[in-house]
This record gives structure tokens, C-alpha cells and sequence, in this order.
């Protein structure tokens, strides 16, 4: 898996985090690493380096493809616990937060719900 991951996505947002890290010494730093961490294009960088790159795994002991295999699983057991709590009272509001590699798959999956209307994180993070 090491390998998988040492890829050009991986070494650039190791990168940008160390360059949002140094700044958590102050609240501007810790809302510009969520805001940063929340931006659209995060999901794509997060993919491509951790589970696009394990998919490209062709080991014939298919490693990398059983970890997304189980990270997505996990993600999908995570996100229906917030739709099943979400189900018990209609039209509620619900704030979930989770670590930056989950945000894409939640957004895709719970994008899918009939009666969930997901809100950018920008608007909360201002």
C-alpha cells in the first residue's frame, strides 16, 4: 500500500496540509485549514491519492482494491446511521462532521437521499 501511495497527489497534499499545519497556532489557521480541507477539489486530490491510486493495485493479492472495498463499505455503514437518525424527525437540520477523506463519499452518497438537502460547507465555515 505504501507504494500505491507514494504517488504525485499523495506528495502534493502533503504539501498544502503541512502549509495549513503551520498556521493552527491561531483560530484564522484552524478555520483556513477546515475551509481548505472542505473546498471542492479536495475530494478529487483525497481520491487520487489514497483510493484512486489503491485501485490501481495489480498485486494478485489485490490489496489496494480490498481497502476501498472496506473504506467504502465503512462509509456507507457511517453516512446510513446518519440517515436512519435523520428519518426519526423530518425537515431537522443535521450537522455532520467528519474527517476530510470521508467528505467526498458523503456528499456523493447522501446527494443520493430523496429528502436531504446537503448545504456547502462554505456557507458554515465564512
Amino acid at each position: 500500500m505504501q507504494n500505491l501511495w507514494n504517488n504525485p497527489a499523495s506528495a502534493k497534499r502533503q504539501s498544502e496540509s503541512e502549509v495549513l499545519y503551520q498556521q493552527l497556532n491561531s483560530g484564522e489557521g484552524v478555520l483556513a485549514m477546515y475551509r481548505a480541507f472542505n473546498q471542492t477539489k479536495q475530494a478529487a486530490l483525497v481520491y487520487d491519492s489514497d483510493f484512486g491510486a489503491a485501485m490501481k493495485d495489480q498485486s494478485t493479492q489485490q490489496v489496494g482494491r480490498i481497502y476501498v472495498g472496506y473504506w467504502e463499505t465503512r462509509n456507507l455503514r457511517m453516512v446510513s446511521n446518519i440517515r436512519d437518525v435523520m428519518g426519526a424527525t423530518p425537515g431537522k437540520r443535521t450537522l455532520t462532521i467528519v474527517g476530510a477523506a470521508h467528505k467526498g463519499y458523503f456528499e456523493a452518497y447522501l446527494n443520493m437521499m430523496h429528502d436531504v438537502k446537503l448545504i456547502d460547507t462554505a456557507q458554515v465555515l465564512r
